[in-house]
């Protein structure tokens, strides 16, 4: 998938600075599809060339003009039209640090650890964000009239998985901290009369 149809997903909330769709990506989209703000920039002017999205200039005193992009008819049908596929593969893992953890034995036990408690760290800012959208979503209502009540869901979905990803994040980090501090206890390095006589 481009990031053109994220880009054109977002719009769906209302016309937007490239300034403000940036911030949109950071604290709704960043759970499944992180971008930088230059990729979005280039990626809106593509969008205006192609009749997806349309662009108009807001003069602005003392501060710099900006530009506002909003949906078109073209850019919502083939925002549509996207929707409507499936998925051309399953979501698959690529994560650093399983790799290191995969070749941890026989390594310093300590940076392990750190390295664990680092991405509970990032698991834990990332749960109270998301958690402080999931608020302002709801705006003082129940999870139940908010599902009847509102015009669009979608994003309210994706955030319940973004919420349940770093969950499972930080499951997984507490669980592995928990199995190193108890190995550190009950296991100690063979000294030569422990080795086998093969490998001393």
């Amino acid at each position: 998938m481009s990031l053109k149809y994220a880009v054109l997903a977002a719009l769906l909330e209302g016309e937007a600075s490239g300034y403000e769709l940036s911030k949109t990506f950071d604290v709704s989209l960043a759970n499944f599809w992180p971008t930088t703000p230059q990729q979005l920039y280039r990626e809106l002017e593509r969008l205006a060339q192609d009749g997806l999205v349309q662009a108009r200039t807001v003069e602005q005193e003392r501060r710099p003009n900006k530009r506002m992009f909003t949906l078109t008819e073209a850019g919502r049908a083939e925002l549509d039209a996207f929707a409507a596929e499936p998925p051309r593969r399953p979501t698959a893992i690529r994560d650093e640090l399983l790799i290191k953890i995969q070749a941890m034995d026989g390594g310093d036990p300590e940076i392990t650890r750190a390295l664990i408690e680092e991405r509970g760290g990032w698991a834990r800012g990332k749960l109270d964000r998301y958690r402080r959208v999931r608020e302002g979503l709801l705006g003082g209502r129940t999870e139940d009239e908010f599902l009847h009540t509102s015009d669009r869901v979608g994003p309210y979905l994706t955030l319940m998985a973004g919420i349940a990803f770093e969950e499972e994040n930080l499951r997984w980090c507490e669980r592995a901290l928990a199995i190193l501090e108890q190995r550190r206890h009950t296991t100690s390095p063979l000294t030569p009369g422990d080795m086998p006589a093969s490998e001393r």
